[in-house]
């Protein structure tokens, strides 16, 4: 399905070191900002407690911030959760705290609010050792994701495009991670899986590229390598057009009306779909043929039949 077509092949590789130049000091920007600031890591993976309470009306998240920390909580997280009358409230581990009195202590300064009361209704401890783990465990995901999409990769294509393609992985995730610590953004379990589903989504439109110029070179014998580059992301321009700005809508939907729970996780979605889409065209591609892919790589030469011999 196409809603254009493009009739006259882009010049993507004619630009691609100026894009590649540009991706390499937004890499170093996003890798500087992880080095200085480090990632807002929620309390998945700190340890401490969430608590969450209901209202019988809608309420505003800004007073029971500044309440919590009038009551001594200055680091204490609130946001909505599914709803205007259900509220998450996170807090570190401290030291000096007993996990047991503080559902009642959030409470108290929260009854101590103007307007509708709040309803405990329910409170969960996170361990600084569980939340220790599930960030080791989450480093691993991560890596196992890569070391599973080189293997896919190298043995449907060639080695050229495994590395195009893990390079644009590491930008995708580099980038995200990049945001996040420059922001200091939440980075809970959810946003987690939002970079994983974006490893996916990214490596899906790679492939999709990397299969147009296989195909390519196979067809198109007259075309040198950057002119078929040119013509397998020319002929799938259309299709990415509407598969990203579909997607991107249901995103944005998230984004806007999700509310604080689906926030951090739809953003980050948002940023690997867009910076996704930018890296298979031109970062990956580049990559391969930069590499010195060619059509004799795809493309077997005939052999000659031996006459027989009277």
């Amino acid at each position: 399905m196409e809603f254009f077509r493009v009739k006259n092949d882009l010049p993507f590789t004619r630009h691609a070191l100026k894009f590649n130049i540009f991706s390499i000091i937004v890499v170093v920007l996003a890798v500087f900002f992880l080095a200085t600031r480090g990632l807002n890591l929620s309390v998945e993976f700190t340890g401490g407690t969430l608590v969450e309470v209901h209202y019988p009306d809608a309420v505003q998240v800004e007073p029971i911030r500044q309440a919590l920390a009038g009551a001594g909580y200055v680091d204490a997280q609130a946001q909505h959760f599914g709803g205007t009358r259900d509220v998450l409230v996170r807090l570190p581990t401290r030291a000096d705290t007993d996990s047991d009195d503080i559902s009642q202590k959030v409470i108290t300064a929260l009854t101590a609010l103007e307007g509708p009361k709040p309803e405990l209704r329910r409170v969960e401890y996170v361990g600084p050792q569980i939340g220790e783990e599930l960030a080791e465990e989450g480093a691993l995901a991560l890596l196992f994701v890569l070391i599973g999409i080189m293997i896919y990769l190298a043995l449907r294509f060639e080695w050229r495009f495994a590395v195009g393609a893990t390079i644009a992985i590491l930008h995708d995730m580099v980038v995200i991670l990049g945001f996040f610590a420059l922001f200091q953004w939440d980075f809970s379990l959810a946003v987690l899986a939002a970079v994983l589903a974006a490893l996916g989504y990214s490596v899906n439109e790679t492939v999709i590229i990397f299969d147009r110029i296989r195909e390519s070179f196979k067809k198109k014998r007259g075309m040198t390598t950057p002119e078929v580059i040119d013509h397998a992301i020319t002929r799938v321009i259309s299709r990415t057009v509407i598969t990203h700005t579909t997607t991107l809508m249901v995103v944005f939907t998230m984004l806007i009306f999700g509310g604080e729970t689906l926030h951090y996780f739809s953003l980050a979605l948002a940023i690997s779909i867009i910076f996704g889409m930018y890296s298979s065209m031109f970062v990956s591609s580049p990559i391969v043929m930069w590499l010195g892919v060619s059509r004799e790589q795809f493309v077997k030469p005939k052999k000659t039949k031996e006459e027989a011999v009277v």
